[in-house]
């Protein structure tokens, strides 16, 4: 069966071209990415124990987490949280199969409060944070998420849709890669800075501003001289990354929001607003490549915590951005993609309602003589769909 795969020019400038462009990303310690982590660890939790008793995925989302702030009092060389964090676990899950009772809340307990424990280490997960987990009980017999038995795709679980684009644009990877190695690389050095690290780019013409939130840990900060060389030094790591990435002229700044005369500063105990004050909720945050850009179509789906056998949600999304980077990789002058999937319920989830790809190439790069390699890539890449559920359960892609 062909798929019903439709390559065309792009209708609207390549976003580079665009005389302003925004790109945002919320950190992996920021409230809705708190939400969005523990949604997809609970998520990939529930797939190795259905896989490990069952032997194949069972029904379950788990994409409805939310996140209560708690009340804290910062203060220099440590202060204490006084409120803990709430986190509601929310959604449906097979808890009963074949006659057997499975382990599903404390498999959705035990993998949320880990994933609090690796991401967030100044947070204390037994006394900083309550994990209530409330999941809705499902029949196996009904709730199977694979079809008929014997059925080597599955069906798509839902009339849906994904979006994908690529490359990335200079602000986007500035913004993107700023979050990761600030996160990663700089922190290992510089633990006073906090995993709420929130970055937000733009550019006009060829100017780039990046403006970064970064929640700065008590315990490693002194005095405020010490915190005015922790934000001085974040400003000095990220513009030096920024002109690795571009020769676009590029300003930094760092915790705009502070007044040092009257003492006000982004000054945490745990490293998260969550600990005080900002709420956070699954799918408010970064798209499933990781950023939120209003200058390019995107889904509103939630990708975290979803299932990743057949729901589309998760899955095209996922998808759709592995098509437009290989697309990008592999096919010479294509100078801007944006990737469009969309399903039909009950349809195999290999065979899209369309695939939509729309291009912009480099100058004096036709098209027509691109559009065959590109449809062989994506007719690939839809053959090898379940592809992605497999690097889902194993951690391999992020979903936000």
């Amino acid at each position: 069966m062909s798929r019903n795969i439709q390559v065309s020019e792009l209708d609207r400038q390549a976003v580079e071209d665009q005389s302003v462009e925004i790109v945002e990303r919320k950190g992996v310690g920021h409230p809705d990415s708190i939400s969005d982590g523990i949604a997809e660890a609970v998520s990939r939790a529930l797939s190795e124990l259905y896989l490990d008793r069952v032997g194949k995925v069972l029904h379950y989302n788990t994409d409805e987490t939310q996140l209560v702030a708690g009340r804290a009092a910062p203060a220099f060389g440590g202060g204490e949280v006084i409120e803990p964090i709430y986190l509601l676990i929310v959604g449906r899950a097979t808890k009963e199969y074949d006659g057997h009772q499975l382990p599903v809340d404390a498999a959705a307990l035990t993998a949320a409060r880990d994933y609090l424990d690796e991401t967030i280490p100044e947070l204390d997960p037994e006394t900083d944070v309550i994990v209530d987990v409330k999941l809705g009980a499902g029949s196996g017999d009904l709730q199977e998420v694979f079809g008929e038995d014997g059925a080597t795709v599955p069906m798509a679980n839902d009339t849906s849709f994904g979006v994908g684009h690529a490359p990335l644009t200079e602000t986007e990877a500035i913004v993107h890669t700023a979050e990761r190695k600030l996160n990663t690389e700089y922190v290992a050095d510089n633990p006073e800075i906090g995993p709420d690290v929130k970055i937000m780019g733009k550019r006009e013409g060829d100017q780039i501003t990046i403006t970064v939130a970064a929640a700065m840990v008590d315990a490693y900060i002194a005095d405020l001289d010490a915190y005015i060389d922790a934000v001085e030094g974040v400003r000095e790591y990220v513009t030096a990354l920024a002109e690795d990435i571009t020769d676009r002229e590029v300003t930094v700044d760092v915790n705009t929001a502070d007044d040092y005369e009257e003492g006000s500063i982004y000054l945490t105990v745990t490293g998260t607003s969550a600990e005080q004050g900002d709420d956070g909720s699954v799918g408010r945050g970064n798209r499933a490549n990781g950023l939120i850009t209003p200058n390019r179509p995107m889904s509103m789906e939630a990708t975290s915590g979803k299932n990743p056998v057949n729901h589309i949600g998760k899955i095209y999304n996922l998808l759709s951005t592995k098509i437009a980077e290989a697309v990008v990789d592999e096919v010479d002058g294509i100078r801007d993609l944006q990737l469009r999937l969309l399903s039909q319920i009950g349809q195999p989830i290999d065979q899209p309602h369309v695939a939509d790809t729309q291009v912009v190439t480099d100058d004096g790069v036709a098209l027509a003589d691109r559009t065959d390699e590109i449809e062989a890539i994506i007719d690939r890449e839809l053959g090898d769909v379940t592809e992605i559920t497999r690097q889902v359960i194993d951690g391999e892609l992020s979903t936000f």
